[in-house]
Order: structure tokens, then sequence, then C-alpha cells
């Protein structure tokens, strides 16, 4: 896969040299506040992630999140597309968005929409969905802005920062993409 562009953001193959601001983003509370993580992680715990990146389907590496800075790239995040059904033509995605002075700009929203261009005219997918919790107005906010719908509510599914919280799930299908390609 080629680099994936954008208006204001590039997605490109992770590099070993990401994995030391990934460390940082997934030790910081507020960057994983919305996330799955929920236990500190070594530099060695990220090495050992990057490292095990080669035995995965290449569909579904992670990609690194970028964003236009003066004539070069600036690291702020990283997706992925992954749980590829290949008979269903489904999977899930997920973003971090590490950088947080980079938050509140569009970015989530950009990378999400280009996720699912690569979702649906690159790996022909049919559906692509993620979970997001229902605190999470932001994620919320930015998935529905690259065309995510709600589809079910997961009660209390989910136990972090002392309490419970459902779990919504968003969803896209390759029909309501191109009807939103063709409107603009």
């Amino acid at each position: 896969m080629s680099v994936i562009y954008g208006e204001r953001v590039r997605l490109r193959a992770v590099e070993r040299e990401d994995v030391k601001r990934f460390f940082v983003w997934v030790n910081d509370p507020e960057v994983t506040r919305h996330l799955s993580l929920y236990l500190p992680l070594s530099t060695v715990d990220e090495e050992n992630w990057f490292d095990s990146l080669g035995k995965r389907d290449p569909r579904e590496k992670p990609l690194a999140i970028e964003i236009r800075d003066g004539g070069g790239w600036k690291l702020i995040g990283n997706c992925s597309v992954f749980d590829i059904d290949s008979i269903s033509r489904q999977a899930e995605l997920g973003i971090m968005i590490g950088e947080k002075e980079e938050w509140n700009k569009g970015y989530g929203a950009e990378t999400m929409t280009l996720l699912l261009r690569h979702c649906f005219e690159t790996l022909n997918l049919n559906r692509a969905y993620l979970r997001v919790y229902a605190g999470n107005e932001r994620g919320k906010r930015a998935y529905q802005k690259a065309g995510f719908v709600v589809e079910g509510r997961l009660r209390e599914a989910v136990y972090k920062c002392g309490k419970y919280d459902d779990v919504i799930v968003m969803g896209a299908l390759r029909s309501e993409w191109i009807a939103r390609k063709k409107e603009r």
C-alpha cells in the first residue's frame, strides 16, 4: 500500500522511530482515557508490539497519522483497520490522536474519512465499524462527520477510571460512502 493523502493529513506505514512517540502517548492518561488501554506500557512492550507487526496481515498493519508541518510532516497519532472478515467484507477501525495540541482541529474526522476511503476503495469492504465510549463526545462527532452512524449501544460494557460506561457501535456502509461522494 502506498501513502494515503488527504487535504491536511496523510497515512503512512508505521516506522520503528515512531515507537518513541507512541510510548509517550500510550502512557498519557488523557490520551488513553477513551481507548481500551488501561495499564502502563514499557518501551519494551512498544518495541515488541512493533516487532510483531511483520507477522500481521498487511491489510491490518497500523498506519501513522501525519499532518503538514511547514515543508514536512508531523506525526500526531496512528490508526488501523483490523479484524477483517473477508466473507462478510467488514472490519473494525481504530484511531489514536496522541498529540494533544492537535485535538479539536478536525484531524480525527479527516483520518477516519481517509480510512473509510481505504476500506471501500482499496480493501473492497462493504462495512466498516468502530466502538466508541459513550462519554467520548469529541470522538462521536468526528466519526459522524466522517460518515459513521450509530448502530447500537452496549450498556456498561467497559470499566474505566472507576466507573462503567456504555460503548456505542458506529458503522458505515459502502453504499452510504458512494452516496456521500456523489453529494460532494
